[in-house]
């Protein structure tokens, strides 16, 4: 087996029990714009607030888009962002809304819901997200696509690839930096995901009796 094979798999406990956040990947290692959009399909089944999906992705495998984003990572980050096959940069809409036709007009298409139905939840979802504000738009964000980047985290599991979440940049810069409008799209994370170069290390996890409180 070459050291750029990656091996699938389906188990579940495998997926979660043996995920590590991996510190430099195989940089020859090519995943295919055919089989990321196939990741992001699954990963966007993540739930999100009144079904908005504010997620936006940026995909950055060309070397030109990575020096950019080396140029607003931290130095202890460059590593894993240069040898990933994907770095991905995980950003929340804050004018989700402005997909909530098309959102609940496709649900219509697909026999999900009538027309009668679709127009009004379509009317509910509005009326509830027209008065936020935008600190509560972002935090509707954050929350969403947090799920979807943990969501994204196991997909990738799944297809034989191991990622790290990364928070160590500039938010105040990458908007700039890739030309997204400011005002609409706020930093969430980014991704490093490829094929392991190394092996991570396992990590203790508090035990239920420490984290939980029964009532």
């Amino acid at each position: 087996m070459s050291n750029t094979s990656v091996i699938p798999t389906n188990d579940f406990e495998k997926i979660i029990l043996e995920r590590r956040s991996i510190k430099s990947y195989n940089p020859d290692v090519i995943i295919s714009r055919e089989e990321m959009e196939d990741m992001l399909k699954k990963a966007t089944r993540a739930p999100s607030s009144t079904n908005m999906q504010p997620w936006h992705f940026l995909i950055i495998q060309s070397a030109e888009s990575k020096a950019k984003l080396l140029e607003v990572a931290s130095p202890t980050n460059h590593v894993k962002l240069e040898t990933a096959s994907a770095a991905i940069a995980i950003f929340g809409d804050l004018h989700y809304t402005t997909r909530a036709e098309e959102i609940y007009s496709t649900n219509v298409e697909l026999g999900y819901v009538t027309e009668e139905m679709k127009e009004r939840q379509l009317a509910a979802v509005l009326q509830w997200n027209s008065p936020k504000t935008e600190e509560q738009r972002r935090d509707i964000v954050m929350t969403d696509c947090g799920l979807v980047a943990m969501q994204l985290m196991l997909v990738a599991r799944s297809h034989g690839y191991d990622t790290n979440p990364i928070n160590g940049y500039d938010k105040t810069r990458i908007n700039e930096a890739f030309g997204l409008d400011k005002k609409r799209y706020a930093p969430v994370m980014l991704l490093a995901l490829g094929k392991a170069a190394d092996e991570g290390f396992p990590t203790m996890r508090l035990s239920p009796d420490k984290i939980a409180q029964w009532l």
